[in-house]
């Protein structure tokens, strides 16, 4: 079970950032039975908030739960809808709180959905997919809302390129926790290598944004930032978080570095002064990184620092940063 158990301190830098979950880096889970945590939670550094019904939340309080939700979110298409909510610096697709719901065949699957059909929500993260029937019958009851499939067990892991082709999914996300106990593996890196490979593998097949690995439990920043950086060399571009502080070392994590960037500057302003001709075979997935580099560095927000004394040569970065 993932349930944040830190206090809710809101940072109030860069409060309520939120961009298009595409580009979504930290995917913040929220236990729907706490309310009064939702506001510091939406003014945190996550790029996205998921108020959460489904493992946070106990059997006897799912009801109570999924009424918080509805409550918060506010009904869809009202005038002035989520207007109590903390405005947000990039509104644009997505910029509504999503919800992780309860899986397909559970007792408050469809009573979930029944609810959220009606409220300014902006996706919906959806337990235990172990078949492109559980995203596609969910997807008939909210359509044209984006569904993250949150992939748990080894049954929806041998059917993991199927679910990423269901028409509806829009991203997958690594339920760790769950796996672990049905598979019986541990959690080192190589031990999960496997797993995380299909994530990536079939995701870029059915042209989906990379996949979102599962949350790191604990509050070690060295923890933290070894587990972020082990997504990141799986090709994982998004993160679960069980608290508001993982947020912003998550995002950190997951972003273009300041050498990145160097790189990909320093590539362009040789490649324009040799002419901005294509010289060999390495050019062209060159530029595409060095791209790609810049593209997100735009879309986080992320400037090239200015302490640098003197220009060194970056050499080329490994990770090509999937969309």
């Amino acid at each position: 079970m993932y349930d944040e158990t830190t206090t809710y301190e809101s940072d109030t830098s860069d409060a309520g950032f939120r961009i298009d979950p595409v580009l979504a880096r930290s995917w913040l889970l929220v236990n729907g039975a706490h309310y009064g945590k939702f506001e510091a939670a939406s003014r945190s550094r996550a790029d996205i908030v998921v108020l959460d019904i489904e493992d946070a939340v106990a059997p006897k309080d799912k009801v109570a739960a999924r009424d918080n939700v509805v409550r918060w979110l506010g009904p869809k298409d009202a005038p002035g809808a989520g207007d109590s909510r903390p405005a947000r610096s990039a509104p644009g697709a997505g910029a509504g709180e999503w919800v992780r719901i309860n899986g397909f065949g559970t007792p408050w699957w469809a009573d979930d959905l029944e609810a959220l059909s009606t409220t300014a929500l902006g996706g919906v993260m959806l337990a235990m997919v172990e078949s492109v029937d559980h995203v596609t019958e969910t997807a008939k009851r909210l359509p044209d809302v984006p569904i993250v499939a949150l992939v748990e067990t080894a049954r929806g892991l041998e059917r993991i390129s199927e679910i990423a082709a269901a028409k509806g999914t829009f991203r997958l996300a690594f339920g760790i926790g769950d796996f672990r106990r049905d598979t019986g593996f541990g959690d080192d890196p190589a031990t999960l290598a496997y797993t995380r490979s299909r994530f990536t593998i079939a995701a870029k097949a059915a042209h989906l944004p990379s996949a979102i690995d599962g949350p790191t439990v604990g509050s070690s920043a060295l923890k933290l930032s070894e587990a972020t950086a082990v997504s990141a060399e799986f090709g994982m571009t998004g993160k679960i978080c069980l608290s508001p502080d993982q947020c912003a070392p998550v995002n950190d994590g997951l972003s273009p570095s300041q050498d990145e960037i160097s790189w990909a500057k320093e590539f362009f302003a040789e490649f324009e002064r040799d002419g901005g001709e294509i010289r060999n075979g390495s050019d062209l997935p060159r530029i595409a990184r060095a791209t790609k580099i810049l593209d997100l560095a735009r879309a986080y927000g992320i400037t090239a620092s200015d302490y640098e004394d003197e220009p060194v040569h970056q050499p080329a970065p490994s990770d090509t940063y999937h969309y």
